[in-house]
């Protein structure tokens, strides 16, 4: 089998290679420094213009994020371009997963004032969706109304399996699809059985993720009569186009991702939304990790990229897409849920979750059973063909979360027998739920309310029990609360950078689905939905894509550094009881580790009164801080670069919303560490802030000035934050940091806050 390598190639002079083509291929991604592509190409590389031509080795050509191009080479090629004094860095081209209404509401968003009247709903902002494409027939994709495409728009609508022109229109203003990794990685090719080789949706995932940044009203809907009302996108007027990158059954593929890049670029897009990421655990430093490539030229052009955390929370250190220039988004709760009680034959009625909308039970009790009980996981996890017909027919039978899809395990219920699946959380996931739309009655309770129920199932002499769904409810408290599944701090690559940036909705969120296949996406379920329920890291991502489609609509002179201090600066950090935000894996007070600087609230972002602004340069220079060297960088960069050679910059100097100050753990009695961040005034000039400052238990914190003195003529202010530790005495806690913050305060209504993180940890 093909799989995919990447190489980023620097030509620094004009050199003849020879490759032989006798081993099993694999593809390359090339860097190439100076000059256009198709000049390159046929005057430098011979083996371009014979072997890879006459062999089709070529797979996509890269003009605009970087220089470039991928083509299919042998494991002895690969090692030829490793030692070739022109290549800048080789890797495999890995495989990416996806980070699987009311929600704008809920983030401060309001008819007819606010951010939503001050940026026309987003208007004329184009959000670039990369993901499994769009299903344009639903109403969600409607163009009524909308005014003429943006002028400055170069993309295009191409054609393919039940896709072609007809279906872009003033809303879907463009739609690609990106293949060609995918048809030299997989045997075979892409399935056209399941698939559409096309920009048309066959997963779903794709349509949900771009009806939620930019979905047009839509009344009367529902998922089969949960969370019915108007369901619209945060940015209902912005436009949008689709990049479909990811495929049914093979995932999505970084040399394709990148050839989205490169064309979201050149097309003119405003915003990229990217709810993908690292499904092997694997953290890659920034110039081997082609989301960080492609999204850093991206930003380094004005493009805001959004991108989500990562589904492998609550596990410390779990969050993904790194890089500082990217906006990480982790997933938090809203207050609407869809309760379903498991009901015992003791009398508890224990609190679980559910989108069952099939015949209900009505109250009719039925033996309950627990297939684990018999020490066999396999069973326990309901996998196929492990439940034995006999033991489970006509009962509810217990299952344990994880290993294959929840609603797969009713399918393995109800072919043993079984009426009706209680799943339950383990340890790993707490008490973190999410709703399913399940073929069975069936329900997910946590990880407390399993370990009582197996228990009742396994004492009692005839343990029998119930499922009552109750329907969609709102109002719901405490919330939000940060998702168990949510990827968490700290940042694996650069802990002085705390990622997430922030939390935005992403459980049981409601929006626009594919005709191509259920709500459960499972071939053996026959329903169509126009909208369905989906959780994930993924849905959070583009709530933050549209926030800053309104934003750029509302102030289009702001930078993508910009909009994200907006956004981080002027977070929620308690929920609708008024209490801080709570983690849902513990029930315990969070930490910004989980939160970032907090959850989104739009109703504040629009006027932060003061940014912090981050150029290309600082990019580089926070690159040089790390220890990459000039090419190193300029894999990412595309253009040369120069370090300073006197004195190694900090990284905790990227003027970034959020300060980390990281100490080694050999770090022995009283020491101290000094950042510097500038803050920019976006609001009203002559406008004069005041420090507060919350110092971390154990940790002394000053800033100097502490009043920031702003002018008409004097916008940006700087000032050095002192970070002091007695590692005598500092107590870091389960999460290995202490937390604090500095706020600055107009007097008025601005109050721009920025977390501080104190920890111990050895960097390279």
């Amino acid at each position: 089998m093909a799989s995919s390598i990447i190489a980023l190639l620097l030509f620094l002079s004009s050199p003849f290679i020879s490759f032989a083509a006798s081993q099993t291929a694999k593809t390359f991604i090339f860097r190439i420094d100076g000059g256009s592509m198709p000049s390159i190409f046929p005057t430098h590389y011979h083996w371009y213009n014979t072997e890879f031509a006459e062999e089709s080795r070529i797979l996509h050509v890269y003009h605009t994020v970087f220089h470039g191009f991928s083509a299919v080479v042998t494991p002895d090629e690969a090692d030829n371009l490793r030692n070739h004094p022109a290549v800048l860095a080789v890797f495999e081209d890995r495989r990416r997963e996806l980070h699987t209404t009311r929600s704008p509401q809920f983030l401060g968003l309001q008819n007819q004032k606010g951010l939503w009247s001050e940026s026309d709903y987003g208007s004329d902002v184009i959000i670039g969706v990369f993901d499994t494409g769009i299903w344009p027939e639903r109403r969600s994709f409607s163009d009524l109304n909308l005014g003429p495409i943006p002028k400055r728009w170069r993309g295009v609508c191409e054609s393919g399996a039940r896709f072609g022109p007809r279906n872009c229109n003033r809303k879907i203003v463009g739609a690609r699809f990106f293949a060609k990794g995918q048809q030299a990685a997989v045997i075979g090719g892409i399935n056209k059985t399941v698939e559409f080789l096309s920009p048309r949706d066959a997963d779903g995932h794709g349509t949900h993720t771009s009806s939620t940044a930019a979905g047009r009203h839509a009344f009367k809907a529902s998922m089969s009569g949960y969370a019915s009302g108007v369901a619209k996108g945060v940015a209902p007027k912005a436009r949008i186009a689709a990049y479909k990158v990811c495929w049914k059954e093979s995932g999505c593929l970084d040399s394709d991702i990148l050839a989205a890049f490169d064309a979201a670029v050149r097309d003119g897009v405003d915003v990229i939304s990217i709810s993908i990421g690292g499904g092997d655990g694997i953290t890659s430093p920034y110039y081997l990790d082609p989301i960080a490539i492609g999204s850093y030229g991206a930003a380094s052009k004005g493009i805001f990229v959004s991108s989500s955390a990562g589904n492998e929370g609550p596990n410390g250190m779990s969050v993904t897409n790194l890089a500082p220039w990217v906006t990480t988004v982790g997933a938090s709760t809203i207050d609407r849920n869809f309760p379903a009680d498991a009901i015992l034959g003791d009398g508890h009625r224990l609190r679980g979750v559910s989108l069952y909308a099939g015949v209900p039970l009505n109250g009719r009790m039925f033996p309950v059973v627990y297939p684990g009980k018999s020490g066999m996981s396999s069973a326990s996890l309901c996998m196929e063909n492990t439940l034995d017909p006999k033991h489970v027919r006509g009962k509810i039978v217990i299952c344990d979360r994880g290993s294959s899809p929840r609603v797969a395990k009713g399918l393995v219920v109800k072919k043993a027998g079984g009426v009706g699946m209680i799943l339950a959380n383990g340890a790993s996931n707490g008490e973190g739920l999410v709703g399913d739309a399940h073929l069975i009655p069936a329900c997910a309770v946590g990880s407390n309310e399993g370990d009582r129920i197996k228990a009742y199932a396994s004492s009692h002499p005839n343990p029998i029990a119930s499922i009552d769904f109750r329907g969609t409810i709102v109002g719901i408290k405490p919330a939000p609360v940060i998702a168990s599944f949510s990827g968490r701090g700290p940042n694996g690559l650069s802990p002085e950078i705390l990622k997430p940036d922030l939390i935005a909705p992403g459980v049981n969120i409601l929006a626009a689905w594919t005709d191509a296949v259920g709500p459960t996406g499972l071939p053996s379920d026959p329903r169509k939905t126009e909208f369905n329920i989906l959780s994930g890291t993924s849905m959070a991502c583009p709530h933050v894509s549209g926030a800053a489609a309104l934003l750029k609509s509302a102030h289009p002179d702001w930078s993508p550094a910009a909009i994200r201090s907006a956004m981080m600066t002027t977070t929620n950090l308690v929920d609708n009881s008024n209490r801080s935000l709570i983690d849902e894996s513990t029930g315990k007070s969070a930490t910004p580790y989980d939160y970032g600087s907090g959850h989104l609230n739009l109703g504040r972002a629009m006027d932060p009164g003061l940014v912090y602004d981050i150029t290309n340069d600082d990019y580089i220079t926070f690159l040089c801080s790390i220890g990459y060297g000039p090419k190193t960088i300029q894999v990412i960069t595309r253009t040369p670069v120069r370090c300073p050679t006197t004195r190694k910059p900090s990284p905790g100097n990227l003027n970034y919303p959020s300060i980390t100050a990281v100490f080694p753990t050999s770090t022995r009695g009283l020491v101290s560490k000094t950042v510097i961040r500038t803050a920019t005034n976006v609001g009203q000039a002559g406008a004069v802030y005041r420090a507060r400052i919350e110092s971390p238990r154990g940790v002394t914190v000053t800033v100097k000035p502490p009043r920031l003195v702003f002018t008409s003529a004097v916008k940006r202010r700087s000032y050095a934050v002192t970070v002091t530790v007695d590692t005598r005495n500092v107590v870091l806690g389960e999460t290995g940091a202490v937390f604090g913050s500095v706020t600055w305060f107009d007097g008025g209504k601005h109050v721009v806050r920025s977390p501080v993180v104190v920890t111990q940890m050895d960097t390279l």
